[in-house]
């Protein structure tokens, strides 16, 4: 085969795997189900159900009906807390709080039973304030470098590493010696996590968003590089990392869909 049939033939390739992911694979929205085993966890909490949304990275009408259909998945699922994990809009635009108050709005079902962190995109061309405007309508708790004790959890919540924002010194005033679930939005900042918690709950890094055999993973974040998607039970804190909802760069995915995460927390 000649060179030039050869790059014919991986740029036809190539096209065909983008328009494959956008047509379907961005599409294909995935509720994974998981019983996390926790050292330490508190036996009262046994059974504490958590549906964890992140990177809706609200850009358009697209992006909105996925981010609507993710909502509603979580909350079909009866959990008993929804984490909102930052990075919900792309960037600010003259409509994303409409489209995040249209997207979110089935949360005020969750009767205050919902918290959010806010991730390096509600730095660009705006502020966490837009979003702290939105879900103080719906009853969500925005933590930004703070923490909130509800139902029976201290909720650490640390601001964006990559927006220069993060203060997990800040995040822990207040807490006490029980149960306690840190939301930070870049998984890879758990080596980093300066005291002990019984888990950790982050997005961003879309589980590569493009996935080859082999373990190929060509598209990676910052801070979003070394843990990919699932559950690391042996981390400095065990941490879980959902390949979020939304894309970022073109509108596909490929061997990597999106993902509403149902967490279930037992004792080990």
């Amino acid at each position: 085969m000649k060179l030039r049939d050869l790059g014919f033939l991986l740029a036809g390739a190539s096209a065909a795997m983008l328009t494959y992911g956008v047509l379907y694979e961005s599409n294909r929205l995935i509720v994974e189900r998981h019983t996390l085993r926790l050292r330490g966890w508190k036996r009262s909490l046994n059974g504490f159900k958590i549906a964890l949304l992140t990177d809706f990275h609200l850009r358009g009408e697209y992006s909105l009906e996925l981010a609507k259909r993710a909502v509603m998945a979580a909350i079909d699922e009866s959990p008993d807390m929804v984490v909102l994990g930052g990075d919900l809009v792309a960037y600010w635009m003259p409509h994303s709080q409409d489209m995040l108050a249209e997207a979110l709005e089935p949360l005020i079902l969750m009767n205050g039973n919902a918290v959010a962190i806010p991730g390096n995109r509600e730095y660009r061309g705006g502020s966490p304030k837009l979003l702290g405007e939105v879900l103080d309508t719906l009853n969500v708790r925005l933590l930004r470098n703070e923490s909130w004790h509800h139902a029976g959890i201290d909720w650490i919540g640390i601001d964006s590493e990559n927006a220069h924002r993060a203060d997990p010194f800040a995040a822990l005033k207040g807490v006490g010696d029980g149960a306690a679930v840190v939301l930070w939005h870049e998984p890879d900042m758990v080596d980093t996590l300066p005291f002990e918690a019984d888990l950790m709950l982050s997005g961003h890094s879309h589980g590569g968003q493009f996935k080859f055999p082999g373990g190929l993973v060509p598209m990676t974040s910052k801070n979003g590089r070394k843990y990919l998607e699932g559950f690391f039970p042996d981390t400095k804190v065990p941490l879980y990392v959902s390949r979020g909802v939304g894309t970022t760069g073109p509108p596909s995915r490929f061997l990597c869909p999106p993902e509403v995460s149902i967490l279930t927390l037992v004792s080990a």
